[in-house]
This record gives structure tokens, C-alpha cells and sequence, in this order.
């Protein structure tokens, strides 16, 4: 109800979103405000970002059954769990292994094991023999790097948050069945910098 209140109507997105429990995914210690729209701090300096402002970039994504998306930026595996539900079959990429290694633990304890595949790495490194149809990356960025952009398929449809003056805001990228790159641009969001550099192993 408090999404509908601030605008969201994207029935997949209210529906994924009622079914996948943020408590599970937020640290035990913030629990009692999982439900609340707040960023939530994760270990490494990471956050689990505010529930409107997930909205917000998923209806931007629009994911649909079947979708192939890349993930960059795991985090708790929450948006993950949110994308599987939706019918997606998502590839997650967390440069800090604990992170990755305890989101990939949740997701199969909600059966989501069989749509999503957890990885370490650095999600922003080129990977050419990889194409997906939708591209999630959670955090904000300087600029979109090619090493993403390459790796949209035609008809496909990217989306982060490009800083701007300053502010992160919601960018949207789609590739048209010629090739061609469309840019869009949307609202200012409340939403951290995406982690760089290589993968951080377990200790």
C-alpha cells in the first residue's frame, strides 16, 4: 500500500514484492525495519537499498517471464529474489564474497536456487560471449561503461543511475532491433555508488 501511495502500479513489480520477504534478506539486527522504506546498511561499506527506490528502477527494467537479466551488485539477494519472482532467470555478480556467499544461501532457501546463478567477480569486467535482455545495476555510476552496454542484446534494456550535477538519477539505456542505443533519463534517486575493482574472496 505504501508503493501504491507513492505511485507505483506496476502489478508484477507490487506482486513480487508482496511475495518476497525483506526481512529475510536484511540483517538480523535491522529486522523490525525491513518493512520500512529505508536503505539498510550490509556489510563492506554496501547497502540494501530503500524499497521505492527498487520500485522504481524494476518498473524502469521491465522484466518479463523468460528474461535473462544481469545483476551487478548482489548485495543481500533481495532484488534478486524480486527479478525470479517476476519470472526472470537472473545471473548476479557480488564482488564481496561473504555477501555473495550469504545471498546465494537465502535465494535457495526460497526455492529460488533454480532462476538465479551467484557469482563473485567483478560484474563491470568485459565478458563478450555473454547477452542478456535486461541488465540491473544496483548503484550509481559516473557513466554507463561499454563492458555493459556490449552485452545487451537487441531489444533489450539496461538500467542504473548515472550521477548527474552531483545526484544519482535513474538511467535507462535500450538497444533497438537496428542496434542503436536509446538513452533516457528519470528522477533523481537515493541510492549508493556501485563498488569497483576486482572480486574480494573469503577469508
Amino acid at each position: 500500500m505504501s508503493l501504491r501511495s507513492r505511485g507505483v502500479r506496476n502489478l508484477a513489480v507490487l506482486g513480487a514484492m508482496e511475495r518476497v520477504p525483506r526481512d529475510f534478506f536484511a540483517p538480523r539486527r535491522f529486522a523490525d525495519l525491513a518493512r520500512t522504506d529505508i536503505a539498510l546498511p550490509l556489510d563492506y561499506g554496501q547497502t540494501m537499498t530503500a524499497p521505492s527506490v527498487v520500485a522504481a528502477m524494476l518498473v524502469a527494467l521491465e522484466v518479463r517471464p523468460g528474461d535473462q537479466v544481469l545483476e551487478i551488485g548482489t548485495g543481500s539477494g533481495y532484488v534478486s529474489g524480486l527479478m525470479a519472482q517476476m519470472g526472470a532467470r537472473v545471473k548476479t555478480v557480488e564482488r564481496y564474497a561473504p555477501l555473495a556467499e550469504s545471498a546465494a544461501a537465502r535465494l535457495t532457501a526460497l526455492d529460488f536456487g533454480h532462476r538465479i546463478v551467484c557469482e563473485i567477480g567483478d560484474g563491470l569486467e568485459p565478458a563478450p560471449n555473454e547477452r542478456f535482455t535486461r541488465i540491473l545495476v544496483n548503484g550509481s555510476l559516473e557513466a554507463l561503461p561499454p563492458s555493459l552496454t556490449s552485452r545487451l542484446v537487441a531489444g533489450g534494456r539496461l538500467v542504473g543511475a548515472v550521477a548527474r550535477d552531483g545526484f544519482p538519477r535513474l538511467t535507462t539505456l535500450s538497444r533497438g532491433p537496428d542496434g542503436a542505443l536509446a538513452h533516457g533519463s528519470g528522477a533523481s534517486l537515493r541510492i549508493s555508488p556501485i563498488a569497483l575493482g576486482g572480486a574480494t574472496k573469503s577469508a
